[in-house]
């Protein structure tokens, strides 16, 4: 059976992947199964500049087909920051529990008038051979005030991300299938993805 590489070292992005691919009929390998600890250095300007250096860099290290991610929180009252630098938002270093304790204050303190935010994600599909696909997911949202009392590991944001149509947190356990289709902005690309998989791998 075909192989595919989700590589990220985030439990909770490659949780998250695996289930949305897995109805694919490939073996879904991680970088722990095959033995690569190394890291990417995430310097590109774009999500797409770091997913497809990340897809592009752990396919030939593998010798697999690679699927790589990169997305972030972008909050329209602070000129879509974070964005890029979701992840080291407060240098290097920065902890999940950094990011939450700084969210906290970042909450409180937007305009009541503006607390429009959205979750933008850029998967990229890499072939040890060089070729890359990249496609794109977006879930607009707002900043709540106070944020959910459930945190998930690996995301952050999460606790502050609230969906006023749907009144919820966004969390991958509150949303119903249906749901997931339309606001989940990793579910929104790989949806996407499964189109390049099909034609590409399959």
């Amino acid at each position: 059976m075909q192989k595919l590489l989700i590589a990220t070292h985030n439990p909770a992005k490659l949780h998250e992947l695996s289930n949305l691919l897995s109805d694919l009929p490939v073996e879904l390998v991680s970088l722990t199964d095959i033995g690569i600890d190394e890291d990417v250095e995430e310097d590109g300007t774009t999500y797409e500049e770091n997913s497809q250096k990340k897809a592009l860099f752990y396919a030939k290290k593998s010798n697999l087909p690679a699927v790589s991610d990169d997305g972030g929180l972008e909050i329209a009252a602070l000129g879509n920051k974070p964005g890029i630098h979701s992840k080291r938002w407060l240098g290097e270093g920065t902890t999940e529990n950094d990011l939450i304790q700084h969210m906290k204050k970042v909450a409180k303190e937007l305009p009541e008038d503006n607390r429009h935010a959205s979750f933008k994600a850029v998967l990229s599909l890499a072939l040890p051979d060089g070729s890359v696909w990249s496609v794109g997911g977006k879930v607009n949202g707002i900043i709540a005030k106070e944020p959910s009392l459930n945190e998930v590991k690996g995301f952050p944001y999460r606790s502050f991300f609230f969906l006023p149509e749907l009144n919820k947190y966004y969390f991958e356990t509150e949303l119903t299938a249906e749901e997931q289709k339309q606001y989940n902005h990793r579910v929104k690309a790989v949806t996407e993805l499964k189109k390049i998989l099909q034609k590409e791998l399959l």
